[in-house]
């Protein structure tokens, strides 16, 4: 790859550092309500095709951002983005809608200091998202007035990282990465009373939030190789996050609507820029993988988060319980060395994910099932476009819940510089 070419994506990427404050919002889930929202564990496009795997398996054909130590698998540059997008449909015992988000994915690129010795990563990454719009309406007691509350939140986490992975020793590698974990959550609660002809009584009345996070995260990892057979390997991947104690800042406003969020309307201000905490539990993953080398790979994969010990800003823990998730998923390549059929050295990834998620509504615990699959399938010698597919379902519609069926889609694009190639060859 020139240098000219290097220099354009490293300028496209600093433009999305600089003029992207937060990433889209991807979730349309309405269980993003509570909590900081929906968290992101199941890595980029590739990962996310093969049930989240990342953690003990990594390749040269895209940046291995979810284990930092299996970045040591980047032989060459590697340039990668993607966005997302989900539709859900949401019913309850009487209700029932589809709501969609989407937005940008990530941004990352990762290039050897020494191949198979050391490399360097940087990339833009959402960690979780909101995204809801909820409506409750209510009468109001010894009244024929009904007081109605439309709910909507957006935003979320991001994090801009610096990762490095490096061998210690034969087939052991160690991997470290720095985040800066910023980004906004906005949430808004506007009031409507109505009389019984349904026309509006007073002015619409706003509640305004927004809850600003900047701080840093640290992760480290790692990842030993053992060979079991001729091109046969066991990988062993573990990942540990601090995310602790982060720093962050409150305003928040009640207004008539559609002036809370401005600090110089009239109404009152609760909280101006507030500084304080909130604490977000630590996460840990393992998990092992039997690979054969350029043809297929199987493995297993857990994380646990205990967030039990949340804390909201407020000091609120909020209905949250310890989360934990498991996936299963593999990747075939028909003839990784075809010379005349893409399709046959492109690679299919299928998996499968159950995720006890953080949220407890009604002392009710809300689980995630779903089914994956993807495919990388190369566009000339440097690039590889990029598919992931999930089908899923979460949450009941019983007790007063909700229950939510989704399909997710991932679409990014891989840039390699070819040199990885021949390295694979006489390897």
């Amino acid at each position: 790859m020139s240098t000219k070419t290097r220099l354009l994506i490293l300028s496209v990427f600093g433009a999305f550092i600089i003029h992207q404050p937060l990433l889209a919002q991807s979730s349309s889930s309405t269980y993003s309500s509570i909590g900081m929202g929906e968290f992101n564990n199941s890595g980029f496009t590739q990962n996310q095709g093969m049930g989240g795997l990342g953690i003990s398996y990594g390749n040269s054909f895209g940046v291995n951002h979810v284990n930092p130590a299996l970045s040591v698998q980047n032989y060459a540059f590697n340039f990668q983005a993607a966005i997302n997008y989900e539709r859900i449909n949401a019913s309850s015992a009487e209700n029932s809608a589809d709501i969609d988000g989407g937005g940008l994915g990530y941004v990352a690129m990762s290039f050897p200091i020494k191949p198979s010795k050391m490399s360097l990563g940087l990339g833009l990454n959402q960690v979780s998202s909101v995204n809801y719009n909820l409506t409750f309406t209510n009468s109001i007691p010894n009244s024929t007035n009904t007081a109605t509350s439309v709910i909507n939140g957006d935003g979320g986490i991001s994090e801009a990282y610096l990762s490095t992975g490096f061998q210690v020793a034969k087939n052991l590698n160690l991997g470290i990465q720095a985040s800066y974990i910023f980004g906004s959550t906005i949430r808004r609660n506007v009031l409507t009373l109505k009389n019984e002809q349904g026309a509006n009584i007073g002015e619409e009345s706003e509640y305004y939030e927004r809850l600003t996070v900047n701080d840093l995260s640290i992760k480290g990892g790692a990842h030993y190789m053992a060979k079991v057979g001729n091109r046969k390997f066991l990988h062993f991947g573990t990942i540990y996050q601090v995310f602790g104690e982060l720093n962050a800042k409150e305003f928040s406003k009640m207004s008539n609507q559609g002036q809370a969020s401005n600090p110089d309307a009239p109404g009152d201000i609760l909280s101006n820029d507030l500084p304080g905490t909130i604490y977000l539990p630590n996460r840990l993953g393992y998990g092992i993988t039997y690979e054969r080398l350029n043809k297929f790979m199987i493995g297993l994969e857990a994380q646990h988060q205990n967030f039990s010990t949340y804390r909201s800003f407020n000091g609120a823990t909020g209905e949250l319980n310890n989360s934990f998730k498991v996936g299963l998923g593999g990747q075939y390549i028909p003839d990784l060395f075809s010379m005349e059929n893409v399709f046959a050295r492109s690679m299919y990834r299928l998996g499968f994910e159950y995720e006890q998620m953080p949220y407890l509504v009604q002392n009710t615990a809300i689980n995630d099932l779903g089914i994956s699959f993807g495919a990388s399938i190369p566009m000339n010698n440097l690039s590889l476009m990029n598919l992931a597919f999930k089908l899923g379902t979460r949450g009941s519609a019983d007790n007063n819940l909700v229950r939510e069926n989704y399909i997710r889609v991932s679409l990014g694009f891989s840039i390699n510089d070819n040199s990885w190639f021949y390295k694979k060859v006489f390897e």
